[in-house]
């Protein structure tokens, strides 16, 4: 049996970019800069009208295990795709750049593979229109015995809170994890995802033995200011990490606090950041640093992707820890 330093589990999205001016954007009736759900009809239709078409592949928690493989950690991915194309592009492309896709694509007549369809502008900004597809059916029978129960560190993604059959996924995975002595956190991805479920996270919080959200999200879940959020947190919750936009990052265990500091960079491209901040920052989880380091380390990795177009590392992030002295 293989053993995984870190499992994640989360959607499989293919990113599609092309580039697109603002005159095509509104001609397409794509709403500039933000990111909006889309049915399969304009999906596809958004697809078709795609000129220069790379693709990627991309989803919360895969662009983390794709930076926790660059660091060279052993990592596995529980997500679903279809036997299409593109389905078969993400598992091949997962699998070349080191996480293992552990599912195989799902034939028959199911749901076309999930996909983003991206438009850069000239001026950087990016328009998504995600078609959530196949990958968003992931519930508890794709979450294998020896996967889940080989995961040092199990890492989920808030996103899939929103179908019952993810939430199912969820519960056995982090219940197998803990079987067999691993630890179970989640990013909660989003304020209004928070909303939506926060009786539901505040209990699996209770469970988990680390949780990463930013600001807003914090005062979400306990609809509060962040400092009372924070304490609440701290005693739901073994480990909590917050992010603040361009500002330090705080980290409670119990008593101890510690504070990550953020040099502030100009984004080229903000996507990823936060998927980014959170491979650093299970890389020193799950390589033994100090709070303070772990927190650093997603600092750095947060701040490399930012600084160039793509969800996912281009420098060498070992490197840049080591610049710092981290390790």
């Amino acid at each position: 049996m293989k053993s995984y330093q870190v499992v994640g589990i989360g959607n499989a999205i293919v990113d599609v970019f092309s580039t697109a001016d603002d005159s095509f954007l509104d001609l397409m009736g794509i709403q500039k800069g933000i990111m909006q759900l889309v049915e399969r009809e304009r999906g596809e239709l958004l697809y078709g009208a795609m000129t220069n078409r790379q693709q990627a592949p991309g989803g919360s928690v895969a662009n983390t295990l794709a930076g926790l493989g660059s660091l060279g950690l052993t990592t596995g991915f529980i997500g679903r795709v279809h036997d299409d194309a593109l389905g078969r592009f993400y598992a091949r492309t997962m699998a070349e750049e080191g996480t293992d896709f552990v599912n195989p694509p799902v034939p028959g007549g199911e749901l076309p593979t999930s996909r983003s369809m991206i438009f850069v502008s000239p001026d950087g900004e990016r328009s998504m229109n995600t078609y959530l597809g196949i990958s968003s059916e992931l519930g508890p029978d794709d979450v294998s015995d020896d996967v889940a129960g080989s995961a040092e560190i199990l890492f989920l993604e808030g996103y899939l809170y929103d179908k019952p059959k993810g939430k199912q996924a969820f519960e056995r995975a982090v219940e197998l994890c803990h079987a067999a002595g691993g630890k179970a956190g989640i990013a909660l991805s989003d304020p209004f995802c928070v909303d939506r479920h926060r009786d539901d996270f505040r209990r699996l919080v209770k469970s988990l033995d680390y949780v990463i959200g930013n600001e807003h999200e914090w005062s979400s879940l306990y609809q509060t200011d962040l400092s009372a959020a924070l304490e609440q947190a701290s005693q739901d919750a073994g480990l909590v990490v917050c992010t603040r936009s361009g500002s330090d990052v705080i980290i409670l265990r119990g008593d101890e606090k510690a504070v990550a500091p953020v040099h502030r960079v100009v984004p080229v491209d903000a996507t990823g950041a936060g998927d980014q901040f959170a491979a650093g920052f299970l890389y020193g989880l799950a390589t033994g640093q100090s709070l303070a380091v772990s927190g650093r380390m997603g600092c750095i990795a947060a701040a490399e992707v930012i600084s160039h177009f793509g969800a996912r590392p281009e420098a060498d992030l070992k490197g840049l820890f080591r610049k710092e002295g981290l390790i």
